[in-house]
């Protein structure tokens, strides 16, 4: 087997694994790109948005903040926070791609996901890749990015075409919900969602719309408190 025939193959192998999720990923870029020009953005704005971020929830949250006219500093922060998982991520992968050239790596961490990552990561320890990882790995992330991408135009498109008196703005806490439920699986993700969730509604009038910013770090600090806790426990005699 050629060089070049097995990257194709590895990649078109990342690329089918993928697939079954690429439908979900439709709607919701759509609402991010409704959301973006709700917000305020026009059109090239949110596109570009969602070029430089590709991060659907951050993006989602990001629009709220502009439209609730947060200091871009807050904006920054919250979405920072929001992405912190990413970082973990990347350490889980680096392993896979260290010996790399940075252009390389640098190209895997602007793509990545919690798709790809899960999809990715899963095979490279469990499974047999039979060619390089980055390129299954592109394969998984690539075909998102261009889904993402053309999702977002269109609901940019949407939004700047769909009546402002129509107010479909009111399917960004839906989304939310969507996202929310399918991950809350133990008693740290409970925490995080309860407390991250209150907080943030407690502290909804916060001065320079910092509700929401101190809500995902709290959130982020109570599961990760009540996971060390578990891991405490578990450990004793």
């Amino acid at each position: 087997m050629t060089g070049r025939f097995r990257v194709q193959q590895v990649f078109l192998d990342g690329f089918s694994a993928i697939a079954p999720m690429l439908p979900g990923v439709v709607p919701f870029g759509m609402t991010a790109g409704i959301a973006a020009v709700e917000a305020g953005l026009d059109p090239l704005m949110a596109m570009g948005m969602s070029l430089i971020i590709f991060a659907g929830a951050a993006q989602l949250v990001v629009a709220q903040l502009i439209g609730d006219g947060a200091l871009p500093l807050i904006v920054v922060l919250t979405a920072l926070i929001i992405n912190l998982r990413l970082v973990m991520y990347s350490a889980s992968l680096a392993p896979h791609f260290g010996p790399l050239p940075l252009p390389w790596r640098a190209s895997a961490a602007y793509l990545l996901t919690d798709q790809a990552y899960a999809v990715s990561i899963t095979r490279f320890l469990h499974g047999s890749v039979g060619g390089p990882k980055l390129w299954f790995y592109l394969g998984t992330a690539f075909p998102l990015w261009v889904i993402w991408l053309a999702a977002t135009a269109l609901g940019v498109w949407l939004g700047a075409a769909v009546p402002a008196a129509w107010q479909v703005g009111f399917a960004l806490p839906l989304v939310f919900l969507v996202l929310l439920v399918p991950v809350i699986r133990d008693r740290p993700s409970f925490v995080a969602a309860l407390v991250g969730g209150g907080i943030a509604l407690v502290a909804h009038d916060a001065p320079y719309h910092l509700g929401l910013s101190i809500g995902a770090l709290a959130g982020v600090v109570s599961g990760v408190a009540t996971e060390l806790m578990l891991h405490r426990r578990r450990g004793r005699p």
